[in-house]
């Protein structure tokens, strides 16, 4: 039956309708399809692109370069050379042990180190970069190169490995970089993620430690694609590294070479300092130890040898070692006793030995005494009763007071491992340290620098210059930081009588020029560079009542370990200071004898910049100087290179 003409009408005004809804909404899903493609395509391109690219593109670190250190000359002491490697990407890898068995056929492998590689690797992340071989010569480094399509994720690297041109010289300075192990990386909150690269070195002690932060530099990046077989293509791009700080110290590195020589026989610490600037110029501990063995990780077999040696050659006697100052402490105990009027310049006290106090005897080096002695007199002659009694009437709280403004008991802020503050005694000290109080026979033993005192090479270095000059010295180590001299303050007077200071400044110059001096036979004879100084004996052991009557054994009679420490304070020219000496011989017996002679030598070198000449010694022993000169194992003095070079 035919439709009428009405009903066709609507069936085609439905047909239309349904029409426009469908086509609307197909250009309405058509929009929205051609924005998202527009915001992925466009406004979301970068992020896309990466996400695709992380699937064959890998960002790796680059070290940076780590900080030069050199001496105050420009002469380096710690540099960066070429090492070649072999470097392998755990997740570049199909199969760890067959890539490693191949690299065996074009390598010799260590295999302990290989082993401490391989758990490294497992331990990291997958995409740390694990060196497996280093210090590789030229020819195998590009055998795996050439050989490369077969040993994916296997990559041959030049890097940067620190070492020491001069060897055990600048050892308990500069010190020396390890790997860094996890004990240092649970010392820290936020580790630098360099830090996670196997092996990367950092600073273990010295000034490689304390100042770490400055000579490790900033780490680059590179992006590098690699194929399905883990296989570097190409390096994408790369960020450069910020290289690390080059210090310059103040150390001079020939003197430090002869300082280093001359104690070489002995088991001891000495400092030199410039007067006037502060600048440590040298600063030896004997023996020492060659750091290069610890940058790649030190033997247990060399390590023992080390630690077992009884004259301890790891650690730093110059600033570490404390030891009992004996009678270099004198010039203390007679500016606290001139400074609060107890005793004049030239009142005398009788020294018949020993001094009677409390109930027993305090004895005086020189058994049958010194007679009647004036300050001078006392320090020239190292009397010690005159000592006992000018404590006695300062009283121990105003010495220590004193000791504290000439260095003593004050620990420095040197960019070095152990630095120690040392013991001034006190009534407050022992109430605090010990819960007790403090005697009065204690205070005797203090005046000669025995009993609790103990003093570093550096503080008693510090304490002479401060003697000489009269101002607050201050020990500096670093001259310049990337080529820019530190600045340097001027020294503050010390709130010290000049007048009383002169008394002690002449009474050190009689101890090594006066005719009854203990150190007359140590005195420099060239016209103008004369030095003032002071002898000390620091006793190790207790000398008992049956031995005193007997004789007291000699040091040359005893254990190494039971003979006294020899010390010795000096500064040169008199007339115009430029350099004060500190100098302990562990167990080496007398000052005078012991720790004087080095410490002459050290400090002449210090004037002339160079070996001595025979004309600056007494004549009656140039003959036996000369021997010991020439026998000494120095190196030449060396000229800073034209360009220095970072590698």
């Amino acid at each position: 039956m035919k439709k009428s003409s009405k009903e066709t009408e609507e069936s085609a005004g439905r047909v239309t309708r349904r029409g426009l809804v469908l086509a609307g909404l197909q250009l309405g899903f058509m929009s929205v399809l051609g924005l998202r493609m527009r915001q992925m395509q466009v406004e979301e391109a970068d992020n896309y692109r990466l996400l695709a690219e992380e699937n064959r593109v890998n960002m790796r670190l680059i070290p940076p370069s780590r900080g030069i250190i050199y001496d105050r000359n420009g002469v380096p002491i710690a540099t960066n050379t070429q090492n070649y490697r072999i470097v392998i990407v755990r997740e570049d890898v199909p199969n760890v042990d067959e890539t490693i068995a191949k690299l065996r056929q074009l390598v010799t492998l260590d295999e302990d180190e290989l082993e401490k590689s391989l758990r490294e690797m497992y331990r990291r992340s997958p995409f740390v970069p694990v060196t497996i071989a280093d210090r590789l010569s030229w020819e195998d480094v590009a055998e795996v190169a050439v050989n490369a399509p077969a040993l994916p994720g296997v990559t041959p690297d030049v890097g940067l490995s620190r070492e020491y041109p001069l060897g055990a010289d600048f050892a308990h300075i500069v010190g020396y970089v390890g790997p860094v192990s996890d004990y240092d990386l649970s010392k820290l909150q936020s580790p630098d993620p360099l830090l996670q690269i196997p092996k990367f070195q950092i600073g273990k002690i010295g000034v490689e430690t304390k100042l770490e932060a400055e000579l490790r530099g900033r780490a680059g990046t590179k992006r590098i694609e690699v194929n399905a077989a883990g296989r570097v293509m190409r390096e994408l791009g790369r960020e450069e590294y910020t290289p690390g700080t080059d210090l310059q110290l103040t150390i001079d590195h020939g003197l430090q070479n002869f300082a280093q020589a001359r104690l070489a026989t002995e088991s001891a610490g000495a400092v030199v300092i410039d007067i006037e600037t502060g600048d440590l110029v040298a600063m030896a501990s004997s023996p020492s130890f060659d750091p290069d063995l610890f940058v790649r990780g030190i033997s247990t077999k060399n390590y023992s040898l080390l630690t077992e040696n009884k004259y301890r050659p790891l650690f730093n006697k110059a600033v570490q070692g404390l030891y009992p100052p004996g009678s270099t402490f004198k010039m203390m105990t007679g500016l606290a006793a001139l400074r609060h009027n107890v005793i004049g310049p030239k009142e005398t006290v009788w020294c018949p030995g020993y001094m009677a106090f409390g109930g027993r005897r305090f004895h005086c080096w020189k058994r049958g005494g010194h007679g009647r002695v004036d300050l001078d007199t006392a320090i020239t002659q190292s009397c010690d009763v005159y000592f006992y009694e000018a404590a006695q009437r300062t009283g121990i709280d105003n010495l220590a007071a004193l000791c504290h403004e000439f260095g003593l008991g004050e620990r420095f802020d040197l960019p070095l491992s152990a630095v120690r503050e040392g013991i001034v005694p006190s009534t407050k000290w022992k109430a605090q340290v010990r819960g007790e109080q403090w005697f009065p026979g204690e205070t005797l033993n203090t005046a000669i620098g025995q009993g609790d005192v103990l003093t570093s090479p550096l503080q008693l270095a510090v304490m002479t210059a401060r003697i000489a000059s009269g101002k607050a010295v201050m020990p500096g180590l670093v001259k310049s930081i990337n080529g820019v001299d530190k600045p340097i303050e001027a020294p503050a007077p010390l709130s010290v009588n000049s007048g009383h200071l002169r008394i002690i400044q002449q009474a050190m110059y009689n101890v090594s020029n006066g005719r009854r001096g203990t150190a007359r036979r140590s005195r420099i004879v060239t016209e103008g560079f004369e030095m003032a100084a002071k002898t000390g004996t620091s006793q190790v052991r207790n000398i008992s009542a049956a031995e005193r009557a007997r004789g007291v054994v000699r040091n040359d009679q005893l254990p190494w370990e039971r003979r006294d420490h020899g010390v010795f304070v000096a500064y040169a020219p008199f007339d115009k200071p430029k350099y004060a000496i500190s100098l302990i011989v562990e167990h080496g017996g007398g000052g005078s004898s012991a720790a004087a002679p080095p410490a002459r030598d050290i400090l002449l070198y210090a004037l002339y910049g160079d070996v001595p000449p025979l004309e600056a010694y007494p004549s009656d022993q140039r003959e036996r100087i000369k021997t010991m000169l020439s026998e000494l194992p120095l190196r030449p003095r060396q000229e800073p290179p034209k360009a220095p070079s970072r590698a």
